[in-house]
């Protein structure tokens, strides 16, 4: 028997309104976007937030926040269901979530480093740090980590495109969340 894998339509998705997501729990992670220079990855980064429903974007240092046609482009509206907040020092904003009981997730190749599916029960609720697309997550704000999430790479890069990287280790971590 041959079975026929037929493309739904946009009106056959369940698809939310941006008031029916923005009601909806978010799954307990949020995502900080330091120093990311290219908009589009700061675009994709919102997509793959809206897709993954986390809790909130937060942008600092010299990521460009919405609105921008660049981030609009490739957001295509995420930009207007996420929350998502601005700190020019990402430091004011981690020193908050460490006391609110938040973990410190940084995405990085590292000393001590964990797989990025190693993300455990006890790791909820946590800020995901990803880092500029040439140098990474800076020293000091590094410094502020909990722990630090390893994505392998088999190939001779060291590394992925900011934005895919966000969306594999983002979808590992809703992944674990609801499987608890």
């Amino acid at each position: 028997m041959t079975k026929t894998f037929r493309k739904l339509g946009g009106n056959e998705m369940s698809r939310l309104s941006v008031g029916e997501y923005t009601r909806k729990d978010k799954h307990p992670v949020a995502v900080l976007l330091h120093n990311i220079r290219s908009m589009y990855n700061v675009g994709s980064v919102f997509r793959t937030a809206d897709a993954a429903r986390i809790e909130r974007v937060i942008i600092s240092g010299y990521t460009a926040t919405p609105p921008r046609r660049e981030i609009d482009k490739t957001a295509l509206g995420a930009q207007e269901s996420v929350q998502w907040e601005y700190y020019a020092d990402p430091k004011d904003i981690l020193g908050e979530l460490k006391v609110s009981g938040v973990t410190i997730c940084g995405l990085e190749i590292t000393e001590n480093s964990r797989p990025y599916n190693d993300i455990r029960k006890d790791d909820f609720p946590l800020c995901l740090i990803l880092g500029n697309e040439v140098d990474g997550i800076d020293g000091d704000v590094l410094e502020l980590c909990d722990h630090v999430f390893e994505i392998p790479q088999f190939g001779t890069k060291h590394s992925l495109n900011v934005s895919v990287a966000a969306g594999i280790a983002l979808y590992e971590m809703v992944k674990t969340y609801r499987n608890q």
